[in-house]
C-alpha cells in the first residue's frame, strides 16, 4: 500500500507539494526557525505519501460526488 502510494499516482500537484516542502525545510533550517521545519516536513510528507490536499483524501476516487437523479439542473 505505501509502496503503491510512493511509486504511482504522481501529479503536478504532488511534485509541487514535495518541492515546496523541501524548500520550506531548507529555508527554516537556515534561519533556525524550528517550527518552520515541522511545517515543511508536513507539506513534504503530503507530497511524498499522497495524503491531505496532495491527493490523499481523493486517492482512488474516494471523493467522487454521486449525482442525484431526482435533482434538477
Amino acid at each position: 500500500m505505501i509502496k503503491d502510494r510512493l511509486l504511482t499516482g504522481w501529479t503536478f500537484t504532488r511534485v509541487a507539494y514535495l518541492i515546496i516542502g523541501i524548500m520550506v525545510i531548507i529555508q527554516a533550517a537556515v534561519n533556525h526557525q524550528w517550527l518552520g521545519i515541522l511545517l515543511g516536513a508536513y507539506v513534504t510528507s503530503m507530497g511524498l505519501f499522497a495524503f491531505g490536499c496532495a491527493s490523499g483524501s481523493c486517492f482512488d476516487g474516494n471523493c467522487r460526488v454521486k449525482q442525484d437523479p431526482d435533482q434538477e439542473k
